[in-house]
């Protein structure tokens, strides 16, 4: 088969990387691809954004199967497109993405179908945003109801780091029309928690579990990203727990994709916060997670393309995937100045000795390759993964590989998994 898989970042190598194991495939592409993409695909320099151009790609190449990556084409309606023009695609269409692409349409849908979630309100106009900010209590949390590249998320600790969300998000448009309606919730405590599970609309198949480390620096201070490392399983899960979402969470969500008539096929990621009332759903994704399918993608020992087709066809309850029962680290090397500005273009060395370690595994997200060099090309540049029992010696062994990459600027955080980590590994 030849498959097409559509983005630049780290989940795009990771995917290219797992399905590239399928004894089915034959060839890949990857639109736009980056310097780890190209060593295992062929990258094709088509804008990740250009619907049509993808659509008419595929269809010269005769593509058997496309894999869709980032968040914005699906809301865009590629799949859709490809669909409408006989091109097997693997994601949600455009309607059914809304509950990825409007936080406000994914929280009435969580509301009315009792999936529990912290209370909010939908506010269209920054003054009468900033007078309910006025009255209520802190911390709180500010999202832009549309997509805005995981960064569109304020923890405030006060008015006036309320007020100043609000003014960039709905009166300078930071996040361009995603600001245009924003969400004001109440501010769960607990412990994060990532969960995937492949719907195809009647049933669901649930991945291990993952936890992301979204601030920028250690400690969980500053400003959000798209994702700084995680570990899978989620040490802070217990199988009660499990069995919890998926009655509380999973259940009602096919429920009220049926109830609601919305045709959703494919990868549903919900971020979680694990409460001490229980699991809470934070907000829905519509696609694979960035960092946690790098993690994901190591443990999974089946055939990815075997899952996605299953999914794509109706097929999920016919498959039992096997996974590798150690524990899974990435941690995010990032360019200095990410999530704000950053250079582009400083030489990256090191790669091949990290990957020598044992079970180490090194995922390209911002990276280019010019002239015989690997350069870095955008925030988040590089995610080291590792395998290891127990938790700590993944994660120790993704730190030891890290430690051989240079690249000017280096950024990264040093506590991927010491939170929740084994007792050895917080006393190391």
């Amino acid at each position: 088969m030849k498959l097409l898989v559509i983005g630049s970042g780290g989940r795009e190598h990771a995917l290219v990387w797992k399905l590239s194991q399928s004894p089915r495939v034959t060839k890949i592409y990857c639109t736009p691809g980056n310097g780890g993409t190209d060593s295992i695909a062929t990258n094709v320099a088509i804008a990740a954004d250009s619907l049509e151009a993808l659509r008419d790609f595929a269809l010269e190449t005769a593509i058997d199967f496309t894999v869709v990556g980032p968040d914005d084409l699906l809301a865009a309606g590629i799949v859709d497109l490809f669909r409408a023009s006989g091109l097997r695609i693997f994601g949600p269409t455009a309607n059914a993405a809304r509950l990825e692409s409007s936080k406000s349409f994914a929280k009435d849908f969580m509301v009315r179908h009792g999936i529990p979630c912290a209370a909010s309100r939908v506010f269209q106009n920054s003054r009468e945003a900033r007078e309910y900010c006025r009255s209520t209590v802190y911390p709180l949390v500010i999202k832009a109801d549309g997509l805005a590249l995981g960064k569109g998320v304020i923890i405030a600790e006060n008015l006036q780091t309320a007020e100043d969300a609000i003014h960039r998000m709905m009166d300078l448009k930071f996040f361009g029309s995603a600001g245009s309606s924003i969400v004001i919730e109440e501010f769960l405590k607990g412990s994060e928690c990532s969960i995937h599970a492949l719907v195809d609309g009647n049933s669901a198949l649930i991945f291990p579990d993952a936890k992301d480390h979204k601030r920028v620096f250690d400690g969980n201070q500053g400003p959000n990203t798209g994702g700084m490392g995680t570990v899978s399983p989620c040490p802070a899960l217990s199988d009660s727990l499990r069995q919890q979402i998926q009655d509380e969470i999973l259940d009602p969500f096919l429920l009220g994709l049926r109830v609601d008539g919305i045709d959703f096929s494919g990868m549903l990621f919900p971020g979680l916060m694990l409460t001490a009332s229980g699991p809470k759903v934070l907000e829905f994704n519509c696609r694979f997670g960035d960092p946690e399918t790098q993690s994901l993608l190591r443990r999974l020992k089946s055939d990815l393309l075997d899952l996605l087709e299953a999914c794509e066809q109706g097929k999920l309850a016919l498959m039992k995937p096997e996974w590798d029962e150690r524990s899974a680290t990435c941690v995010v090397l990032a360019s200095g100045g990410y999530p704000g500005a950053y250079e582009k273009g400083k030489e990256i060395t090191g790669i091949q000795p990290a990957e020598s370690i044992g079970d180490v595994v090194v995922f390209h997200a911002g990276t280019v390759r010019k002239e015989g060099k690997l350069l870095t090309n955008g925030g988040r540049v590089l995610g080291v993964t590792a395998l290891g029992t127990p938790l700590s010696a993944a994660v120790k062994t993704a730190y030891e590989a890290a430690d051989k990459i240079q690249f000017e600027n280096q950024k990264r955080r040093s506590d991927i998994g010491a939170d929740e980590c084994p007792s050895e590994f917080k006393s190391s």
